[in-house]
């Protein structure tokens, strides 16, 4: 039975799930060898507007999360969360304990692939508070209802093409490290969901109103 405890608890693995998945973000960062097509996005924005990374990522997740929303989209506390922590968690990292940026093409790569288990551990933090996808996956939900005669791995493709188009457009860093997270990042999460005995697909996602219930139920 869901309690006040119970809401407590996932709300708080889903702030912890997000800064561990940040510091697998933060990782890919200093690897200095390209970046993940979004944070490709998130980086190239921030050059252009002399913003921090941190900064722009939220902005650009608040968004999303709009559209979303717009989009009816099942929004919970979790998918709030990400848009509004992520990139701040980055950010928060690199001030408390600022990594130099590497130059060994090697140590990059083994940077870049810790940092997506990394990723994929917070991932399942996440996943399993059960408080809503994140809002670029809910994006990637509401455009496949959308185009059902799609498959969903393809409507995935154009829309992280894009993302990494409009990135390395605006300059953000394109190189290995990107293709290592294109085809990684799955593979990773798939890898810890095994090790963890976890399946996502079999979690029921809770919307705010669904929370809000449980919680002020008396």
């Amino acid at each position: 039975m869901q309690t006040k405890a119970v809401i407590i608890k996932e709300i708080l693995a889903s702030a912890l799930g997000l800064f561990i998945f940040s510091i697998g973000v933060y990782l890919t960062i200093k690897a200095n060898i390209g970046l993940a097509p979004w944070d490709c996005l998130s980086m190239g924005v921030s050059y252009r507007l002399g913003m921090s990374y941190g900064i722009v990522h939220t902005i650009i997740s608040i968004l999303i999360l709009i559209i979303d929303i717009l989009l009816k989209e099942k929004i919970g506390y979790g998918t709030i969360l990400d848009a509004l922590l992520v990139g701040n968690y980055v950010d928060l990292i690199d001030h408390i304990i600022p990594m130099p940026a590497f130059h060994s093409i090697p140590i990059s790569c083994i940077m870049v692939i810790a940092g997506l288990f990394i990723m994929g551990y917070g991932q399942y933090f996440y996943m399993a508070a059960a408080q809503g996808c994140g809002p670029r996956d809910s994006l990637l939900i509401a455009l496949g209802k959308r185009f059902p005669k799609t498959p969903i791995g393809i409507v995935q493709t154009v829309i992280v093409g894009i993302a990494l188009l409009i990135g390395w457009i605006l300059g953000g860093p394109v190189g290995i490290g990107t293709v290592i997270s294109v085809f990684g990042m799955g593979t990773a999460l798939q890898i810890v969901c095994r090790l963890l005995h976890f399946e996502p697909r079999d979690v029921v996602h809770k919307n705010v109103l669904e929370t809000n219930r449980i919680f002020f139920q008396k």
